[in-house]
């Protein structure tokens, strides 16, 4: 008995692991439904439903139920495609996904051909007088459908912010680390996320070199590091500057003068219809032998783009752990904002090697991006950075918020909105810091106009300044800076509207 107990509660581990390494369900009703039923002349058989797929399909999701379960009725899965079998997992899940990139667990990735598949039914056990009903749920995505995520649930419910490292490699591109022998040797993905849970990062970006490979480890790694989530991520990387691709797992075309690649603008076009946060990278870096390509020299509708990473810890590991440097893009980012564009600044470690200290600037983690999101998952995150709802954190351990927001009358904004007043009206701000060193607040504006304010000691701390409105659009943000005057902190700004501008 207590075998037979073990071995069940076993079987429950393993189906709880398959839902959570399944993709999350779309919110609509099933493409294909297959349902029937099974009795004991199925019993140690196998029963093929077929199916037919469409062309053009670039993900399936398969939800598998049955209604015997109190009766011990044991159904396993698998699948195939009209070419080859594409898994088997028997009685551990109740659901899977196979793409071109991913699948999960049991499931081989790769092209989904159109024709007459199968899902296979193995009937280890039905009793004699018993009748099963199933259904199978089948959603297909086409190909260029946005990745919503490993996991079918965030990681953590109810909005704060949460703080990450949005730029890491693996040995999926040139990420490297010691060997348990201590060679130095392509890092493999389990070492880079394990380094980025033990820091206590919320999520983590893996942002190889035009590579996609990385994809199914990070969803098969995923259930376990249920603390941590994963976003799949590229580093596009062509000879007129880098760009970072968040949440895209579907080939891209990076060679420019490739079709479907004829400049910069047409990459960007693409990774953004497959729902990626497009990042400009290290703008500022020079290209030339020792970083090839990395500098941003190509012309680009600067409208297209999301983000931009104006602080990089390899950047600023060159020199010396100094944020403000020749290297530093936050000059390049504020030229757009400048010229009107509301672009998200965030900061990445570029990190190449877990093993780099935790003290060290360029280790994983350092510089962290702080995002505001309505839960722990890669839709909310993602939609936090896109509405510049974050703050780039220099500290170690690190700050528990940064938050700026503006009030004129009965109007307010955050960090990341904007916000109308006439010209002579008063616009009061207030910045929130929790958990930093004793510093002084520093207010920017266009033009490099700055305003620095004592903060009060303590663990949580508001600063608030006012300023009259010019009935003109600008921007303002604040930086936290330490008693010597190096940079800890950065926000996003928030945006000033003329009178009867839209609000977003």
């Amino acid at each position: 008995m207590v075998r037979l107990a073990a071995a069940l509660a076993c079987l429950v581990a393993l189906a709880l692991a398959g839902a959570a390494a399944a993709a999350p369900i779309p919110e609509r009703p099933a493409d294909i439904r297959l349902e029937g039923q099974l009795t004991r002349a199925d019993h140690e058989t196998y029963v093929e439903l077929p199916f037919a797929l469409p062309s053009g399909t670039g993900r399936l999701i398969v939800v598998f139920r049955h209604d015997g379960g109190e009766v011990r009725t044991t159904i396993d899965l698998g699948l195939r495609d009209p070419e080859r079998f594409r898994g088997w997992s028997g009685g551990a899940r109740d659901r899977f996904t196979i793409a071109s990139t991913d699948a999960t667990p049991s499931y081989l990735p790769g092209p989904l051909p159109a024709g007459r598949w199968a899902l296979v039914l193995g009937v280890p056990n039905l009793r004699a007088g018993v009748i099963t009903r199933y259904t199978a749920d089948i959603w297909l995505e086409p190909q260029d459908a946005p990745f919503t995520g490993f996991s079918d649930a965030p990681l953590a419910a109810g909005p704060g912010w949460w703080r990450g490292d949005l730029h890491v490699h693996s040995g999926h591109s040139d990420g490297t680390c010691q060997s348990r022998r201590g060679a130095r040797i392509p890092c493999p993905l389990f070492k880079v996320v394990e380094a980025a849970a033990a820091r206590g990062l919320d999520f983590v970006a893996l942002t190889e070199h035009n590579a996609a490979s990385h994809t199914q480890g990070l969803r098969e790694l995923q259930p376990y590091f249920d603390d941590i989530l994963l976003i799949p991520g590229r580093e596009l990387t062509t000879f007129q500057g880098h760009a970072n691709l968040f949440g895209l797992t579907a080939p891209l075309e990076f060679r420019l003068g490739s079709p479907g690649a004829t400049d910069l603008d047409a990459v960007i076009d693409q990774a953004a219809s497959l729902g990626a946060v497009v990042s400009i990278n290290h703008p500022r870096m020079p290209s030339g032998e020792a970083c090839m390509g990395c500098g941003w020299r190509g012309d680009f509708d600067a409208a297209k783009i999301d983000a931009v990473e104006v602080l990089n810890g390899g950047a600023m590991a060159a020199f010396g752990g100094r944020a403000e440097s020749p290297l530093s893009g936050i000059g390049f980012w504020q030229d757009l904002l400048d010229q009107g564009h509301q672009i998200t600044a965030i900061a990445g470690s570029d990190s190449h090697d877990p093993d780099r200290p935790v003290e060290a600037v360029g280790a994983l983690g350092r510089p962290a991006t702080v995002i505001w999101a309505a839960s722990l998952s890669q839709s909310d995150l993602m939609a936090g950075l896109r509405s510049g709802r974050a703050f780039i954190d220099l500290t170690h351990p690190g700050l528990t918020a940064f938050d700026l927001e503006a009030r004129a009358g009965e109007v307010r904004a955050v960090m990341g909105g904007q916000i109308a007043a006439p010209a002579g009206q008063t616009i009061t701000f207030r910045a929130t810091i929790e958990g930093a060193p004793a510093a002084r607040l520093h207010v920017v504006e266009p033009g490099g106009a700055v305003e620095v304010l004592p903060v009060p000691e303590g663990p949580q701390a508001t600063v608030a300044f006012t300023r009259r409105s010019r009935g003109r659009t600008g921007w303002l943000r604040v930086e936290l800076r330490d008693l010597n005057g190096a940079l800890l902190a950065l926000s996003n700004p928030i945006y000033l509207a003329a009178p009867g501008a839209t609000t977003p």
